[in-house]
This record gives structure tokens, sequence and C-alpha cells, in this order.
């Protein structure tokens, strides 16, 4: 890239900063984002619930309300435009006892304010909706707009259509400096220098470590690390809903959700951490199979594929921070987006664009097109025009993923979008291989060989995720690595 001065420069590749992408490019502009890592969705928005949240929860009149709300509203047909996985299932926060049920009425009033459908259900239709759930859960405060979203196809989805659009992406550059000189931004990374009229800061949880380059910053993130479990798609009809336990004193407890891939997420822990801590311990295991028997009896754990952990960027207030900096004109500040930060994120990505659209004075891109072309699959496709397009490219009728039934060409159509993958995991995330049952036992070799060949690369050099996480890092006898 020249010199040249760009319109904006976007700091973090998560949801948010995609998103924010992705609405900017309704308008003619010249823009950037640059994210640290080998590919964008790497941190919060890679490990977190999954949840499109319906909003009853914030404070009335809080930022976190206005957002939740909207975005909700707008994912399903961002999803649609997207082709990424949405399902309105609805959520159910369950009462166990007469203190509950105080708290689920107040809750439902709270949802009433923040402008949510949801009411107040008991214990015989509750188990009619989840006969599953154990005989002590008595009451739930049922919220029929919540629904659950693929958080990686998402994130990358609105990367791609950003860049359909003409906005650029720099990976694996780690912003180092910003300098303003007059009224342009110096943006310094590890690899290049960048120029720009504005700047957004959504560096995640960074955000405050990078704002400190330009101002010192009035919040401090607070990193909290979550937990999880995860289950094979085992029984789609196991758990419909996302479950809640009712909040109290000590907070929310873990929930258990079915995914959009139909495996089964519980969790998560809340624990003080530090931002690179996404290690998993025995010990919070157990903690989570406790909390989560209070609703469900006999879960069955043989079921496990995995278990992980995501860090939150909680800030040291309990609202987002979404504002134009008033120390320095063009600098948009956007953090401490904790949940229901992926909810909202597309109301989030179009209203941080439209402050900026308004700043810059940008025209409308006519040529937006705000749909993505779908990923060809066996699922969306049916046996008939699957078998069609694999007479027209075999290359969809070589399965390598086992688990998850991903053939080759999928593979290959994934790389060679824009915002493709260049990794393993970036492969998992777009199109799940390595997300099954073998955790990629039998693919990950076969997903890393195409990889090379597509990339016109040594096998050698393809990451896991990073730059260090080589998976074939010594030859075997014989063995020739470089084909």
């Amino acid at each position: 890239m020249d010199k040249k001065v760009l319109d904006v420069i976007i700091i973090g590749g998560g949801v948010i900063g995609c998103a924010i992408a992705r609405y900017l490019s309704r308008f003619e502009v010249n823009a950037l984002l640059i994210e640290k890592h080998a590919d964008v969705c790497e941190e919060t928005s890679c490990a977190n619930s999954a949840i499109v949240h319906s909003g009853y929860d914030p404070k009335p009149n809080t930022k976190k309300a206005y957002f939740n709300l909207k975005g909700n509203k707008m994912m399903e047909e961002v999803c649609k435009e997207l082709h990424v996985p949405f399902i309105k299932n609805g959520s159910l926060t369950i009462g166990f006892n007469e203190e509950d049920k105080k708290t689920l009425e107040d809750l439902v009033l709270r949802a009433k304010e923040n402008g949510v459908d949801a009411r107040l259900i008991e214990k015989d239709e509750l188990l009619k909706m989840e006969p599953n759930l154990n005989d002590t859960c008595l009451y739930a405060l049922y919220a029929k707009d919540s629904g659950i979203v693929s958080p990686f196809e998402l994130t990358v989805a609105l990367m791609e259509n950003a860049m359909d659009n003409g906005v650029k992406l720099k990976l694996r550059e780690k912003v180092t400096n910003i300098v303003k000189k007059d009224d342009i931004y110096e943006v310094i990374t590890n690899k290049d220098t960048y120029y720009s009229k504005t700047v957004v800061d959504a560096a995640g949880l960074y955000s405050d470590e990078v704002l400190t380059y330009l101002e010192k910053p009035k919040f401090k993130i607070i990193p909290r690390k979550g937990e999880y479990i995860l289950l094979d798609h085992f029984d789609n009809t196991w758990c419909k809903h996302t479950l809640f336990m009712c909040p109290t004193k000590v907070g929310k407890g873990v929930l258990v959700s079915p995914t959009t891939s139909f495996n089964y997420i519980i969790g998560p822990s809340n624990d003080e951490s530090t931002k690179e801590d996404t290690s998993t311990d025995s010990l919070t295991m157990v903690s989570l199979k406790d909390s989560a028997a209070k609703l469900f009896k006999n879960i069955p754990y043989a079921e496990t594929i995995r278990t992980f952990t995501g860090v939150r960027a909680n800030p040291d207030i309990d609202d987002f921070i979404i504002e134009e900096s008033k120390i320095n004109s063009g600098l948009f500040i956007v953090a401490g987006i904790m949940s229901p930060g992926l909810a909202s994120s597309p109301a989030i990505g179009e209203y941080v664009s439209d402050l900026i659209k308004d700043k810059l004075n940008l025209p409308e891109n006519k040529n937006f097109n705000k749909n993505r072309r779908a990923t060809p699959s066996l699922f969306n496709l049916g046996i008939e025009k699957y078998n069609e397009l694999i007479k027209k490219d075999n290359t969809f009728g070589k399965m390598v993923c086992r688990c998850e039934k991903i053939s080759e060409g999928q593979i290959i159509d994934i790389i060679h979008r824009n915002c493709g993958a260049t990794t393993i995991k970036g492969v998992k995330k777009r199109l799940r291989p390595g997300f099954g049952k073998c955790q990629g036992s039998f693919c990950q070799e076969e997903v890393a060989k195409i990889l090379a060949r597509e990339l016109n690369v040594p096998l050698s050099s393809i990451l896991y995720k990073d730059e260090g996480s080589e998976v074939f890092k010594y030859k075997s006898k014989g063995a020739n690595y470089e084909k």
C-alpha cells in the first residue's frame, strides 16, 4: 500500500471491527482494517456463547440496551444477506424458587421498558417446551426473539463483504504506535506506516492499550475468562432453547444452549484473568457440570468434544464505550463491548460507520452489494443439486472432513475468497473441518496439504493459527513436505 492518506483505519478484526468495515463499505471510502493475527476473529469473537440476546437484561437507557435491541432486530436479515447460520430459538431464564420468581417478574418489567417481548411461564408450560429439564425448574422468563449464530462465520462474512465492496485488510500487523500530526493520524505497525483522516479503536481486549498511544483512557479493560464445555451434535431435540439461570447476587450461573451446528455448549465460568490466558482447568469443569446439573439430569458428557476458553473485554464501567474522542477529533473509540456485544454488532457497525460518514461527508457507494455468495454445501443444496455440482467439479465429491461432511471443493472455495483462509484454523472457522468428534485427527493433514497447494507455499510453512504454530516442523524419514 502506498503512503497516500486513507479515510479510515480500523484497528481490530473482531466482530465489531469487521461490522464497522462492512457498514462503512456502503459509502465511497478508502478504508483499511489492521489485525495483528493471521486471520480475523481470533480472540473474543472466536470463543463465546454464540448467543443473539433478546435485550431484556441490560439496564434501561444504556448503550447496551439500545444496541442489543437494535442488533437483535437486524441480525436475521444480516445473516440472510451474508449466508451465515442463524436460528431464532428463543431463550428461557430458569427460576427454581419463589425468590427467583420475583427476580424474573422484575426482569419482565425491565424487558418491557427495553422494548423486548418477554413473559413469565410456569412449570407445566416450561416442561412442554423443554421436556428434559429437571423437575426442580419451576419458572422461566421466555424471550422468543433470542437466537443463536455462528460467531466465526459472521465475523468472516462481514469482513469478506466489506472487502467485496472495497475495504482493504492487513493481517499479521500489530499496531505499535499512533501519532497525530495536524489532522492526520500516522498509524505505525511492526511492518509499515499508514496515514488516515480518522481511526477506529476496535481492538477489543487491547482497546485501552491502543488508546494510550493518543490519550489517557477513561476506562480500563478488566479481562474475564469464560471456560466452556462443547458436546457433539448427538440429538437435536435434547435442548431446543438457550437456557439461562436466574441471576443472583453472585452472578448469572452457566447457560446450556444448542449451536447453529446442533452441538451443545455449556458455560461459561466467570473469573478475572489476563488477556492472554485461554487455558482450561479440571476444577472449573467440575464447577460448570455442577451448575448445569441444576437444569438437566444425566447430561451426556460422554459426548464431550472439547473444552475451550474465551476472554471477555469487560470494562471497569457497566456499559459499552462508543464515541468520538473529545480530545482527538476523528478518533472513534469502540471499546468495552462485552456481552451482549455479538448481538449488538450489526447495530454498532451501522452506527459508527454513520458517524464517520457524517464526519468525512462520504457519498453513498452506488455499487454497494449487501449480499455475499454462499459456500456450496451438501446440507444447503440437497442431494440432487449436490450431485450436479460434483459433475461440474469433482473436488466437491472428495470428502476431507468425515465428521462435518466437508469436501475439498468447499475448502478450495473459501481459500480463494476475499478474506480467504490461509491457516488450518481459518479453514476450520469458515467450514468446520476439525470441529467434529475427531477434532481434526483425520482431516487436519489434508486441509494443510490443500492450503499449501492452493496458496503455492511449502507445506512446512502452513500454520495452525499464528506464527510459531507450524504443524509440519520436522520431516519424517523419506518424506518430502515441500510437495
